[in-house]
C-alpha cells in the first residue's frame, strides 16, 4: 500500500496550480472598505494542478464505504443506497425546489410527504406520523416530547422512565432532556425485558417504558404484547426505538403490539445515505391519542390539493427548519416503491438469514452469552479469545488487515467485550463467507500467534493509533518539523 504523505510534504516554493490571465479592467482600490485584511499569505501548500489531484484521489481510495464491501455494524443497519434513489432525488423539481415556496407551487413535493407519511404508518401500524426530525436521535427526543405534553395535558407529566439495561445510549439522553429520570429494567436470562422487573418498577409516576424491539442483542421480545399491557394499564406510555426496523418490515407492526409512540431511521431500513453521505431522518409514528401534539406543520390532504398545516393548538411546535430533510425523504419513498411490500418483507427476510447464518458459522469459536435465537443482528464476545490475552478491539484492528471493515465493538454493555454485527439483506453469500472465513482465520490466530493480533492492523494506510492520547492531546494542525 502506498502511504501518501501530507500535502506540506510534497510543497515546493513557487509551484502553482492556477494561472489567472491579465488584469483587463482598471484597479481600484478600497474595495474592502477598510475591512480587515491578512497582511501576510497564509501557509498553504505550493503544489501542482496535477499534484492537487492524484493527492486527494489517493486519499479518497484509502476510504472504506458500502460500496466497497460489508459493514457489518451492529444496529447501524449500513446497507447499500441504491443508485435510483439518488437519480431521483436529483431531479431540478426535487433538489431546486425553494422550502420558501408556496403550497400551490410546491404540490409535489407535498405529496411525496404525504405519500411516505401513508407508507410509514401502514409499515409501523400508527396511523399518524411526522418527517420532521432530522435524525433518529432526534426521532426518539421529539416521541418523549409527545407523551410529555399528552401527560401534562392530562394534569401529570410523572417522573420516571423505564429504560432496559441493553438500551441505545440516547434513550436515557432523550428522558432527560424531557425533565424525566431514568429507571433500569433488568434482563433476563434469555436476553429479554425481565417481566418480573418491569411489573415491580411500572408505578404511577412512570411516564414511558423506552424499549427496542427486536433489542440490541437481536433478540425479539417475545412478551411485547404483554410489557404494553402492564404499562397501559398504569397510565404510561409504550415507546419503541426503532433501530432495528430492518428485521420487521412487512412482517409485523409494532402499533398493533401495543406500541404508543416509535421513531424510524431513514438512513438505516429504509437506504438513505448513513453517517457522512447524510443527512438522516428520523421520522415519529403515532397512535391517535398523540397525535395533536405532533410537530408542525403538518401536511394535510384537502380534497385534491396538499397544504401545510400550523392549525394544531395542542402540538409541541418546529422541532426542524421548514419540513425536515426532505430529499432523505424521497430517496426512501423511491426505495419503498421500488421494492413494494412483498419486497420489503423479503428484505427484513434476508436481513435475519444472513445474521443467522453468520451466527451459525462462528457459534462455539466466538463465545455467545446468549443461547436465544436472534433475528437481523448477533452479538458475540471476545471471552474465548481473552484466554489467550486477545480481545474485541484486538480482532477489529485485525480485521482491518483483511479489507474488512470491524464490526460494533464493546455494546451492548451488557455483553463484555461484546462484538455486535449485522449484514443487511445487502450481502450475497460469498461477502458473508469472506467475513466468516477471516473471523475464523483471526481465531485461530488468536490462539497461535496473539502477538500478532496485538500489533494489528500490520497493511492498513494507518497502524494502530494511541486513542487515549489522540483524545487527550489532539493535533489538529501540522507543522514543519513535526512527525507524521
Amino acid at each position: 500500500m502506498i502511504h501518501e504523505p501530507l500535502i506540506y510534504k510534497i510543497s515546493d516554493e513557487g509551484k502553482r496550480a492556477y494561472k489567472l490571465p491579465p488584469l483587463d479592467v482598471p484597479e481600484k482600490e478600497n474595495l474592502l472598505n477598510n475591512l480587515p485584511t491578512r497582511e501576510t499569505n497564509p501557509d498553504f501548500p505550493e503544489v501542482s494542478e496535477i499534484e492537487v489531484v492524484r493527492h486527494f484521489t489517493r486519499l479518497s481510495q484509502t476510504n472504506y464505504c458500502i460500496d466497497i464491501g460489508l459493514y457489518p455494524l451492529g444496529s447501524c443497519t449500513m446497507k447499500y443506497n441504491p443508485k435510483i434513489n439518488e437519480k431521483i432525488a436529483g431531479l431540478s423539481g426535487l433538489s431546486s425546489v425553494h422550502p420558501l415556496a408556496d403550497d400551490e407551487l410546491s404540490q409535489g413535493n407535498l405529496e411525496i410527504i404525504w405519500k411516505l407519511e401513508e407508507a410509514l404508518a401502514e409499515i409501523t401500524g400508527l396511523p399518524v406520523c411526522s418527517l420532521q426530525p432530522s435524525a433518529g436521535a432526534q426521532g426518539e427526543l421529539v416521541g418523549m416530547m409527545l407523551i410529555r405534553a399528552c401527560l401534562e395535558a392530562k394534569g401529570d407529566p410523572r417522573k420516571l422512565v423505564l429504560i432496559p439495561d441493553s438500551a441505545h445510549g440516547t434513550n436515557p439522553s432523550s428522558a432527560h432532556l424531557c425533565g424525566y429520570r431514568v429507571q433500569e429494567v433488568k434482563s433476563n436470562e434469555k436476553g429479554q425485558l425481565d417481566l418480573d422487573d418491569l411489573d415491580r418498577e411500572m408505578t404511577e409516576e412512570v411516564a414511558a417504558v423506552m424499549i427496542t424491539n427486536p433489542n440490541t442483542l437481536g433478540i425479539f421480545e417475545t412478551n411485547i404484547c404483554r410489557i404494553s399491557e402492564i404499562v397501559h394499564s398504569r397510565g404510561g406510555f409504550v415507546y419503541m426505538d426503532g433501530a432495528n426496523m430492518n428485521a420487521l418490515m412487512g412482517i409485523c407492526r409494532p402499533g398493533d403490539m401495543g406500541v404508543d409512540v416509535l421513531h424510524l431511521n431513514l438512513h438505516k431500513t429504509f437506504s438513505t445515505p448513513h453517517g457522512g453521505g447524510g443527512p438522516g431522518s428520523g421520522p415519529v409514528c403515532v397512535s391517535q391519542e398523540l397525535a395533536p401534539y405532533l410537530p408542525i406543520p403538518r401536511v394535510e390532504k384537502k380534497v385534491e390539493e396538499f397544504v401545510l398545516d400550523f392549525a394544531q393548538p395542542k402540538s409541541i411546535g418546529r422541532v426542524q427548519a421548514f419540513y425536515g430533510n426532505f430529499l432523505v425523504a424521497v430517496k426512501a419513498l423511491t426505495y419503498i416503491l421500488n421494492l413494494g411490500s412483498a419486497g420489503l418483507k423479503e428484505a427484513a427476510e434476508i436481513a435475519v438469514l444472513n445474521s443467522r447464518y453468520i451466527r451459525a458459522c462462528l457459534e462455539g469459536t466466538y463465545h455467545l452469552q446468549y443461547e436465544t435465537p436472534t433475528l437481523h443482528e448477533c452479538v458475540f464476545s471476545d471471552k474465548i479469545q481473552k484466554e489467550h490475552g486477545v480481545n474485541n478491539i484486538d480482532i477489529a484492528k485485525r480485521l482491518i488487515d483483511f479489507d474488512l471493515h470491524p464490526p460494533t465493538m464493546s455494546f451492548p454493555l451488557i455483553v463484555p467485550g461484546a462484538l455486535m454485527i449485522e449484514p443487511t439483506e445487502t450481502e450475497s453469500k460469498e461477502d458473508l463467507d469472506r467475513f466468516v472465513g477471516a473471523m475464523l482465520e483471526i481465531a485461530k490466530e488468536a490462539a497461535e500467534s496473539p502477538d500478532l493480533l496485538k500489533a494489528a492492523p500490520l497493511v492498513s494506510y494507518v497502524r494502530r493509533l494511541d486513542e487515549t492520547a489522540a483524545a487527550r492531546n489532539p493535533i489538529l494542525r501540522w507543522q514543519p518539523g513535526q512527525e507524521d
